[in-house]
């Protein structure tokens, strides 16, 4: 099997065409929601005031303690969920992803986003948005008298008192852009494992589609294997021969076959009726053959056939 029926052989059609349709209008509002929570975040609106806020509470190490750090020449280490990395790299991801949809909408429509391309996409944004979960939802263990094993305080205590009143609408912006991270990690998953399927469990078009070229590929490759003999080509019969065309007839030709036919020893006289011009129709004329020494007539009575004198080839006239 060749690499065209290899291609050939994997499922182009999908098992629910409509429903990735209307997938794509969720992940565009999803999209569109995760791309202006990020901006706003950008550089840092809210993140340093909901450390801030939870060290305040005890659930959190303290901001300033990088302030020690390098005063007191130790190395620095930012929790990862109040990070600037966090915020830039959702930022960066929720672009990448817009774009994605863009493609995709435009091949889907073209008939050539198949689900085999549609499983390596959405396994490598499943992992890029898997990878922003983890940073956002990670742990701060930077302070070893307030620890905190799991997710962020906003995500786990929610926004309400004892939060400040002031902190509560960036409080809620923050898990919102956890909620929309979350949910568009779920949908690329949806598109991956409806992407299998199509490929295990291929529609009935594509099924029929694959066995019409497997069909054709059988009947190519049995033609190309028939004898030589039997596909090579007859060259067309030569004029003249037994089975083929006749030869044409022209008034030259009876000329010298018949010329040819009259060949003897000595001299022959042949009548012929031509038609004068000027001396009137019908009129009998004999006409001389001399033949030179070698016993054939020039060809020069052969084309001309009236009164005519010749030079033999010993040069003496006839």
């Amino acid at each position: 099997m060749g690499i065209k029926d290899c291609f050939a052989a994997i499922p182009k059609q999908w098992k629910f065409p409509k429903v990735i349709f209307y997938l794509f209008g969720i992940e565009l509002l999803i999209e569109i929601a995760a791309l202006a929570l990020y901006g706003i975040a950008q550089p840092d609106l809210y993140r340093t005031r909901l450390w801030q806020e939870g060290s305040d509470h005890g659930w959190n190490s303290k901001p300033n303690s990088i302030l020690y750090a390098y005063a007191n020449y130790r190395p620095v280490h930012t929790p990862l969920p109040w990070s600037q990395f966090v915020t830039d790299y959702n930022v960066i991801i929720s672009v990448v992803a817009l774009f994605i949809l863009l493609c995709k909408g435009i091949m889907y429509i073209c008939h050539i986003f198949y689900p085999l391309l549609s499983t390596v996409i959405h396994a490598a944004l499943i992992a890029i948005y898997a990878v922003s979960i983890h940073a956002q939802a990670a742990p701060d263990m930077s302070d070893p008298d307030h620890p905190q094993p799991g997710a962020p305080w906003y995500i786990t205590k929610g926004c309400g008192a004892p939060v400040k009143a002031s902190l509560q609408g960036y409080c809620k912006q923050a898990v919102g852009s956890f909620a929309v991270t979350v949910m568009l990690c779920a949908l690329f998953f949806v598109y991956f494992v409806i992407s299998i399927w199509s490929l295990l469990a291929p529609a009935a078009g594509s099924v029929i589609r694959h066995r019409k070229l497997s069909t054709a590929s059988e009947d190519a490759e049995a033609q190309s294997q028939r004898p030589w003999e039997m596909t090579q080509v007859q060259p067309p019969p030569t004029p003249g021969t037994t089975g083929g065309l006749k030869s044409p007839m022209t008034p030259r030709t009876t000329a010298f076959n018949t010329l040819s036919g009259k060949m003897g020893s000595g001299k022959e006289k042949k009548k012929t009726k031509m038609g004068l011009m000027g001396k009137g129709k019908g009129k009998e004329k004999e006409t001389e053959v001399v033949r030179g020494s070698d016993g054939r007539v020039p060809l020069r009575h052969h084309i001309s056939m009236g009164d005519q004198v010749y030079e033999s080839p010993s040069g003496n006239p006839s």
